[in-house]
This record gives C-alpha cells, sequence and structure tokens, in this order.
C-alpha cells in the first residue's frame, strides 16, 4: 500500500538501496583514520574527471566556493561585472557580490528557465568580465550561443553546473561534451539533494587547462603549492575524505540515477498531459536533461497555491524554485533595478512548481501524485 508521505527528494530511500556499499566505503575511512585529504579524494576526482571527460577535476568544500574559487582565479577584481539569470539560486550573485564584483542579471528563456543569450547580450558593458550560464533544473544553457557571445566579447564562461552533473550539450562544435567542460571553468555542488550528492555540505571545480586547475588547486589550499609557501591569497575549502568516499560509490550509479529520473519525468509527461492550466517542463533538443526537478508551470499564483495546498493535505511535498527573482531580493536591490527589469523572471517566480523529483519514483508514486494533482 502506498504510504502518503511523498518527500520531494527521497534520500533515505537511496541510502537503503546503496547501504551495503556506501557503509563499506565509510569504515573504510574511518579505519584509515585520514580525514583530510585522504586516498579517496583523489580517487574521486579522478574518476570524475574520466566521466566527465574534463581534464581536471579539484574537489571544495561547496558549490558556493567553487564559484568564488572560478572568480579568484580567473583574475576577477572588485568592480568587473559578471552576467547571470535573475530566475535562479544566489550562489553566483552572492560569491560575486563578496568579491566586490558586481552581479549583473539578465532574464531568462521562459521555457527553459536558462538564460537567454540575446539577454545576456544586452547586459554587456566595457566593465563585464565574465558570464555563468546556470543550467537549471538538469538541461543546459544555450552553450553555442553563450560561447559565441563570449568570444566575441572576450569573456570568460563559468558553467554553473550544480543541477544538470551528467548532462551534455548536442549541438555544434560542443556536440557530445558534459555540461561543466565546455567553458573556461565550470562547477559543481555535491549537497545531498543533488543528482550526485554527499551526506553533507561538498563542491568541486572542472577545468581543461592545466595551468589554471593549479591556480585553483592553489586558491582551495590557503594559496599553497608546499606547506606553509602562500604564493597566492586563497581559502580553506576541501572536499573531506568521507564524502569523497560516499561520492565514489554514488558516481559509479550517476548513469542509473539519470535513467530512473528520465523515467519518472517521463511518467509525469504522460500523465499530466492535457491537463488544463499546466505545462510540463520544455526540452532544448540541443541538451540532455538529467531532470534535477521537474518543475511545471500552472497559470498565476493563485492556481499554484491552490495546487500545492492540495498537494500538501495529501502527503506530497512540492517546492518553488524560485519564489521571487534575485533583483526583487533585498540584499540585491543596492544594484538598482526596477521590479519588472525582468518580466521572464517574475512570471514565473508566480507560476512554477517542482513535484517529487529523485530516483526511488516508481509509477504509483507518480500515478498518485498527478491524480491528486488533477483533482486540484
Amino acid at each position: 500500500m502506498l504510504e502518503k508521505n511523498l518527500p520531494i527528494v527521497d534520500l533515505q530511500g537511496q541510502y537503503q538501496r546503496l547501504k551495503s556499499e556506501i557503509d563499506a566505503a565509510i569504515q573504510e575511512v574511518l579505519d584509515a583514520g585520514n580525514f583530510i585529504q585522504g586516498a579517496q579524494v583523489k580517487s574521486f576526482s579522478l574518476h570524475l574527471a574520466r566521466y566527465l571527460g574534463s581534464g581536471e577535476v579539484i574537489p571544495c568544500a561547496n558549490g558556493t566556493d567553487a564559484l568564488q574559487i572560478a572568480y579568484m582565479a580567473l583574475g576577477l577584481k572588485p568592480g568587473d561585472e559578471v552576467i547571470m539569470p535573475a530566475f535562479n539560486y544566489v550562489a553566483a550573485a552572492e560569491a560575486a557580490a563578496l568579491m566586490g564584483l558586481k552581479p549583473v542579471f539578465a532574464d531568462v528563456h521562459p521555457g527553459t528557465f536558462n538564460l537567454d543569450p540575446e539577454k545576456a547580450a544586452d547586459a554587456i558593458t566595457p566593465a563585464t568580465k565574465a558570464i555563468v550560464p546556470v543550467h537549471l533544473f538538469g538541461q543546459s544553457c544555450d552553450m553555442d550561443a553563450i560561447m559565441k557571445l563570449a568570444e566575441k566579447h572576450g569573456l570568460f564562461v563559468i558553467e554553473d553546473n550544480a543541477q544538470a552533473i551528467g548532462s551534455y550539450w548536442k549541438s555544434g562544435q560542443y556536440a557530445g561534451k558534459k555540461l561543466g567542460t565546455i567553458g573556461h571553468a565550470g562547477t559543481t555542488s555535491f549537497f545531498p539533494s543533488k543528482n550526485l550528492g554527499c551526506m553533507g555540505d561538498g563542491g568541486a571545480l572542472m577545468c581543461s587547462d592545466p595551468q589554471l586547475a593549479e591556480t585553483i588547486r592553489k586558491i582551495c589550499n590557503h594559496g599553497q603549492s608546499t606547506k606553509y609557501r602562500y604564493e597566492r591569497i586563497g581559502i580553506n575549502s576541501r572536499l573531506d575524505t568521507l564524502q569523497a568516499a560516499i561520492l565514489e560509490v554514488k558516481l559509479r550509479h550517476l548513469d542509473h540515477f539519470i535513467a530512473a529520473r528520465q523515467k519518472a519525468a517521463a511518467g509525469y509527461d504522460r500523465e499530466l498531459q492535457g491537463i488544463s492550466g499546466i505545462e510540463i517542463p520544455e526540452r532544448d533538443p540541443r541538451s540532455g536533461h538529467v531532470f534535477h526537478q521537474y518543475t511545471i508551470k500552472t497559470e498565476n499564483r493563485e492556481h499554484r497555491d491552490r495546487i500545492r495546498k492540495h498537494l500538501e493535505i495529501n502527503g506530497i511535498q512540492s517546492m518553488i524554485y524560485y519564489p521571487m527573482p534575485l533583483h526583487m531580493q533585498e540584499g540585491y536591490r543596492y544594484l538598482g533595478y526596477r521590479e519588472d527589469a525582468f518580466p521572464v523572471s517574475g512570471h514565473l517566480s508566480e507560476r512554477v512548481l517542482s513535484l517529487p523529483m529523485h530516483t526511488e519514483l516508481d509509477e504509483e508514486k507518480i500515478g498518485f501524485i498527478c491524480q491528486t494533482l488533477r483533482k486540484a
């Protein structure tokens, strides 16, 4: 019998399925007692680089640190402008603001929710130094257009791939490349709910330039290449050995995780197709989609809130990613944007609703969620 308690992500169910592997990996670390920079950190880095087809993967403490480290490694200075989507989590803007950089927002595509290259182009000024395409909810930004734009204006591209690890681009000169490996640097997060998530905080940077990789490695470790030789300003941002061991196990299952999420998304598509007032997620045919989120669009805020309340009453968790564009958040009003500066982002914040999406969904659970949503 189906339990009427369906979380947005089922981490406990996934752990139980991998329990023997994860417990053994953790025990190996405990037995060795090397909790910082243990062998598992290097092993995981090498295996993830091989999986992604990236020259190097440098782990760090979390995805927000990864963005700050990328800004630092690429030599961005106070006052430099960094373009990023207004409809997004705060990390890219937060890391920029903390460094004295200026976050510059641009609107997004109404169907894919990803950064609109034309709007990004309109935001470029002589002070612009970088673009941060955020591969939101599991599929790619238009990397053909973004890379051409960056090349034309001499800009760095830092891919925020926290939500789309394992996805890839299918078009043009970057066809077949995994996301996070196309720009000058890529970043990701291993937050527990991510498609490849640990049991705490964790993150990583990806790049193909050996010199840049070495700079990133130094920044992660207090700016030192050897102990007590501080060659540059750095920070303390390391992935601990326990988390690396857990990630090593999960990496072996990542393609299966992706397939399970894609199967769940196809189930949602079948069940929700044709329901009045509901739009299922749009797919860009040039991108793979690994469904970190399955995000529908509703008619308006009232319609969205009514659906969400009905789901909650029936034990189904849903989330709003994101309830307010970044330019309207109190902490970023100093940038001086009008409230209506990014109409697509504002419109989406009124309408989006993310349904449960994880590796443990089956047809019965999806059927119950969609039946409940239909009744709403």
